[in-house]
């Protein structure tokens, strides 16, 4: 069975991991294309999202002519903003806080583009209907946000989801240990040019992990302060296009090599294959709080959050 049969499938009872909702956003690129970012009006844009949006978000604008912000400043980052043309809003759900962020852009005369993967997003409410774009997505569990984010950059970098998927599972799949579970901290670098990749990797430990098993993220760069004086013997390191793993014991390393054309997309889907990996390999935390989480989560925002994103 494909991963993306897997995906159609599940239930909360049998939940697939990080890895599997990897390989099967791939394939759904590889069969229905790459989807195109929307036209961006020219000047100065403001570009907005929550968590792992805003940082698709700088991923998408890192070499246009932008700003960037989150749930938390947008507000401030528009006041101290003069040139602003339109805001462009990321957010899968359409709703949560993408409501009251298209509600006051609209309210202060800013035009607003939403990408989202909901055709019923709340936010439309305050959104001239051609500035909506729908993107595809996977039926994927809730916080995962695996297709849906990973189309947005794709959309971005034009990589060929075929030939990272085929890298995954002929490399990087193979070379992936059997002792994960071992280690209760990972410490993970990437290539300083990828340092928007630093928010997301950080944010999906968070989101599956946390407290349980801690999940630590540098660029090389950053990694080389002082963000090994404290040591652990079940900490493992994970160096993501890197030859040169900095700390850590010998048996307490991992090297994952990428192409040397390898971008934003790529990274995304190996480094997500990866935590799906260790995921795989720990118990079943994630899904043993998610219902829970999705009840309190509910009451939070007003509005119904499923474990499950159809």
């Amino acid at each position: 069975m494909s991963s993306l049969d897997v995906l159609k499938e599940f239930t909360i009872a049998n939940l697939p991991t990080l890895d599997v909702a990897t390989l099967g956003a791939l394939e759904l690129f590889e069969r229905d294309g790459i989807p195109k970012l929307p036209h961006m009006p020219e000047g100065q844009v403001l570009i907005v999202g929550s968590v792992n949006a805003a940082a698709a978000g700088r991923i998408v604008g890192e070499n246009r002519n932008a700003l960037f912000a989150d749930e938390s400043d947008y507000k401030e980052v528009l006041a101290r903003a003069t040139t602003v043309q339109a805001a462009v809003l990321i957010s899968a759900s359409g709703g949560k806080h993408a409501i009251e962020i298209a509600k006051h852009f609209k309210k202060h005369g800013i035009r607003t583009i939403l990408i989202t993967h909901n055709r019923d997003a709340l936010a439309k409410e305050f959104v001239a209907s051609t500035d909506i774009i729908v993107f595809p997505k996977n039926r994927e569990p809730y916080t995962y946000n695996t297709s849906t984010y990973l189309g947005v950059i794709l959309a971005s970098t034009q990589e060929d989801p075929h030939a990272i998927r085929a890298y995954i599972e002929n490399i990087v799949g193979p070379a992936m240990p059997e002792n994960f579970a071992s280690y209760d901290a990972f410490y993970i670098t990437v290539p300083s040019n990828f340092r928007q990749m630093v928010p997301m990797l950080m944010a999906k430990f968070d989101e599956l992990f946390a407290p349980r098993v801690s999940g630590r993220v540098f660029t090389v760069d950053h990694a080389k302060h002082a963000t090994t004086v404290v040591s652990s013997p079940t900490e493992f390191f994970i160096s993501f296009g890197d030859d040169k793993v900095l700390f850590g014991p010998q048996e307490n390393r991992l090297v994952v090599a990428l192409p040397p054309n390898a971008s934003y997309g790529f990274l995304m889907a190996v480094t997500y294959y990866v935590i799906g990996c260790i995921q795989k390999q720990h118990p079943a935390y994630f899904k043993e709080g998610i219902v829970e989480y999705c009840q309190r989560a509910s009451e939070l925002f007003g509005q119904e959050i499923s474990p499950i994103v159809e």
